[in-house]
């Protein structure tokens, strides 16, 4: 049997190869065309000779001269190993795209981007000939063959039928790196890969059957974290790339003497400059760099590796890296003026004469690459919001200290050494010399060379000493920076956010009580200490995030001191999400209410999903076990890797898809998801594929959790339609065999019961002076969780008004009231298409929850256009001026 299975596994093999291969035959083709006719033409090692490269390289002469370059040149390459990576270039396209777009889409495509790439390319070298300079005279007389404009061209068309996640990925780093190497390295391949994807992007959709429009760029939090990042780690590497490039002419090329004084010195020039006594300050700075290996190199580039490093930390959000990366980058920045300054100023000193004619254009080539990391220091600065994830206490003091002692060993290292090694440097050095030569090995390169060297290494061991001090010093401080970026945000020793933790655990809260853990709340805690209440200020209003966490018997006392406590720093108190009970004690206190969501409970017992009104979660659950698909529970940060990231990706999708920002407040995102204490439910089948994600919060009482609430919801746009019916079905049961008491669905802002249809509200905590009330006959009560409704609301012998209701009050905050009403039945009705609150509601239907109201509450009527501000920029910190503009016109028309 053994000796018969390996000849037929090879034989699958065998057919699976062909039949990929018979998927992608434009691919196969062109890949055999490349090699045939490189190997026909003798060409695989070192290119096309003459003639034939006059007549199938690529340069701005081709259009008279041999126009069918302008496609051809694709057919060969510049070497063995061009041809090898072109090879596996347009494999990897032509597997990803070629099976998707269609065999003959696919070739136009590659066609199409190639010709009108070539052709954008010629016609900007020529066009701008008098105008970028140096840049335009070196594209005019380079040429080029090869495939990476072709394989750019497929990959930006084939990106538009990736879906929005991928496709914005896709097309994101695409660019970054074709403007990366065009702008730098500046030749004439660069600038032909960007004009080929640039008109691979535009053929597209054009291509697919769609019409070109402008791509809605929409991110969440985590997703703007990452462009930010990527940008400062693109506009550091840049000036690498180009200082490594003997030939880089691109108009940002200059940046490299600015930023890396990476410059190649030979014994020839070192030998002049050394026999001239008045040349004796460049004499030694020329043979300290003659004699520089790649530890001199590293710190040539350091300022560039470090905002590298630091652009991990940005895309975690971490503020140390915020402000260290503006740090390095503004300082970076004011040392190039510095080095500009003179040049421009025609100092006599730098040779420059401002009335040359070139003068204008040396100015120019000087002053606009500068605009880059200007650019970068604005958008760091535009974006710090985005950057609020703090280390835990002391993290930083620790790392200041490991990297002074760092500093101080090999300090040390390098001068008992170096005394050691002392006749392999010239002059040899005394101790005070290398005592003084300390700093100098910590701080880069193109500082150094600024000063006259007391002593250069010689000998293999003494170079070795000279450099390898400061990398090793920058490599230790690079991974404790990383390590720093990874240290857990969460329970911060001594902090607000730890005590509220603690009393939440203790006393229980709504089922909303986990949100006042989330970042941007800020803490009051009341004089028993026994309570808080989390809240921010956003336009003088205290805006509270849903009810006091506390004793309940301390629930009134709790809110007038709260009160009492906003009016001591000139706030407005706004409780915003909170439930009957807290309404009824700010009635008392003559305070005005609205009902702002409807949030849905399910108890737990006797959960059976039967009859005909559970059919479609029954439908959900079956279908779900047909197809492989399993729930299972996670937790976010210890979760793999592989599930982490569909995880992510599902989520960018969701907001992608989106015309307005993902929103805060009550709602949570990722963000709020990669927390040790909530916990994930996933669809996932029997390949490990992720189709949908739910995340839950705890609800405690006395320290044990008792029920949890759903807050994140995402849906595989491809995967399992019935996904989350499914995830929630199976939450309720499992959470159910824990013996947890009920399952909080949320609320759904904006959107609320019809009163006259409102089934039995139901609260998870007991009231802190419980009245006798008859129960319902369709609801039970389970455990802590008793029914209740509220007794004044539709009963006309009610001596209290119902503050809820538009109608009843004074006559002027009625109208008020009646104005607020309309404008948040708007507000619900704009919102629908994008976030779909309102099909939110009808959705938990599905399970027969239980209904309660959630409110709004606040004293002051005339506070309500700063309350309505701050609410607004609650839930929309990150909105843009057109996007705020677009839905307040949406909400204006509706409320009409």
């Amino acid at each position: 049997m053994s000796t018969q299975a390996g000849p037929k596994s090879h034989l699958r093999g065998i057919r699976r190869v062909g039949w990929s291969a018979r998927s992608i035959p434009v691919t196969v083709a062109f890949v055999l065309l490349l090699w045939v006719v490189g190997g026909g033409t003798s060409s695989l090692l070192s290119g096309p000779g003459e003639p034939l490269s006059s007549e199938v390289r690529l340069s701005v002469g081709s259009l008279t001269g041999n126009p069918w370059a302008v496609g051809a040149s694709a057919l060969w390459a510049d070497s063995l190993s061009a041809y090898l990576v072109g090879t596996v270039l347009v494999v990897l396209v032509g597997v990803v795209f070629e099976h998707r777009m269609g065999s003959w889409r696919f070739l136009a495509a590659s066609v199409s981007s190639q010709v009108l790439g070539a052709l954008l390319t010629i016609g900007f070298a020529r066009g701008t000939s008098a105008v970028v300079g140096d840049w335009s005279a070196a594209l005019v007389s380079a040429s080029f063959v090869g495939v990476t404009g072709l394989v750019c061209g497929v990959a930006a068309a084939g990106s538009t039928l990736l879906g929005t996640l991928w496709r914005r990925r896709l097309r994101v780093g695409l660019f970054v790196l074709v403007l990366l190497l065009a702008l730098y390295g500046g030749s004439f391949q660069d600038v032909l890969n960007l004009f080929a994807a640039l008109t691979g992007a535009l053929l597209g959709p054009i291509l697919m059957g769609r019409r070109p429009r402008p791509a809605r760029f929409v991110v969440s939090s985590r997703e703007a974290r990452v462009l930010v990042a990527l940008l400062v780690a693109a506009c550091a590497v840049g000036p690498v790339l180009a200082s490594l490039n003997a030939q880089a002419a691109g108009p940002l090329a200059v940046l490299r003497y600015l930023y890396t004084e990476v410059q190649p010195t030979d014994p020839a020039t070192v030998q002049a400059l050394c026999a001239d006594p008045a040349q004796a300050e460049d004499c030694a700075s020329a043979t300290l760099q003659l004699r520089a290996g790649v530890g001199a190199v590293f710190m040539a580039v350091l300022p560039s590796f470090i905002l590298v490093i630091l652009a991990d930390g940005l895309r975690r959000g971490r503020r140390f890296a915020w402000g260290a990366a503006l740090l390095v980058q503004a300082s970076t920045t004011a040392l190039a003026v510095v080095d500009v300054l003179p040049l421009l100023s025609g100092s006599p000193a730098t040779g420059v004469n401002p009335s040359e004619a070139g003068y204008i254009h040396s100015a120019v080539g000087l002053v606009l690459p500068m605009l880059v990391p200007l650019t970068v220091i604005g958008v760091l600065l535009a974006t710090r919001s985005l950057f609020g994830v703090s280390a835990p206490a002391g993290t930083y003091r620790r790392f200041g200290a490991v990297v002074a002692g760092t500093a101080l060993v090999l300090g040390s290292v390098y001068v008992g050494l170096g005394i050691f090694l002392r006749s392999g440097f010239t002059p040899a050095p005394g101790l005070l010399q290398l005592i003084f030569d300390i700093p100098d090995r910590f701080v880069p390169v193109s500082q150094v060379l600024e000063q006259v060297p007391a002593f250069v290494p010689q000998s293999p061991p003494a170079v070795l000493l000279y450099e390898g001090v400061g990398v090793l010093f920058w490599s230790i401080t690079a991974v404790l920076l990383v390590r720093s970026f990874l240290r857990p945000a969460h329970h911060v020793a001594g902090s607000d956010e730890d005590r509220a933790r603690d009393l939440l655990r203790a006393h229980g809260g709504s089922t909303m009580g986990w949100m006042t853990t989330w970042p941007g709340n800020t803490y009051w805690f009341s004089p028993s200490g026994n309570s808080f209440v989390a809240f921010r200020v956003l336009s003088g209003v205290a805006l509270t995030l849903g009810e006091p966490v506390g004793p309940r018997t301390e629930l009134n006392a709790t809110v007038k001191a709260f009160s009492g406590f906003c009016a001591t720093n000139g706030w407005t108190p706004c409780l915003y999400s909170v439930g009957d009970t807290v309404k009824d004690i700010t009635a008392d206190l003559g305070w005005n209410s609205v009902q702002v969501a409807e949030e849905t409970v399910l108890p737990l017992g006797q959960i059976a999903f039967t009859g005909k009104k559970f059919q479609d979660v029954r439908t959900a659950l079956n279908k779900a076990a047909k197809e492989g698909i399993q729930a299972e529970w996670v937790r976010y940060p210890s979760a793999p890797l592989a599930v982490v990231d569909q995880i992510n990706a599902i989520s960018e999708e969701w907001v992608a898809d989106k015309g307005m920002p993902e929103m805060g407040f009550t709602l949570g995102s990722l963000d709020q998801v990669d927390d040790p204490e909530v916990r994930c439910l996933i669809a996932i089948d029997s390949e490990r594929t992720v189709h949908a994600i739910t995340s839950w919060l705890p609800v405690y009482e006395d320290g044990a959790v008792i029920g949890w609430t759903l807050d994140f919801m995402r849906r595989r746009s491809s995967g399992f339609r019935a996904s989350i019916e499914f995830l929630i079905a199976s939450a309720a049961l499992s959470l159910e065999k824990e013996g947890c008491q009920f399952i909080s669905l949320s609320g759904a802002p904006l959107a609320r019961v019809d009163a006259a249809h409102r089934p039995p509200i139901i609260s998870p905590q007991p009231q802190p002076q419980p009245q006798p009330q008859p129960q319902p006959q369709t609801a039970k009560s389970s455990g802590t969780l008793s029914t209740s409704s509220n007794p004044n609301s539709g009963n006309p012998h009610s001596s209290k008004p119902d503050s809820s209701n538009p109608d009843s009050g004074e006559p002027e905050e009625a109208a008020v009231l009646g104005v607020l009403d309309k404008l948040l039945v708007g507000l619900g009705a704009s919102l629908e298409p994008v976030y779909g609150f309102r099909s939110l509601l009808v959705f938990k239907a599905k399970f027969q929850p239980h209904y309660a109201a959630l409110h709004m509450v606040y004293p002051d009527a005339a506070a309500l256009p700063a309350i309505a501000n701050a609410v607004g920029r609650a839930y929309l910190p990150e909105v843009s001026f057109s996007q705020g503009i677009k839905l307040a016109r949406k909400v204006l028309a509706r409320s009409r």
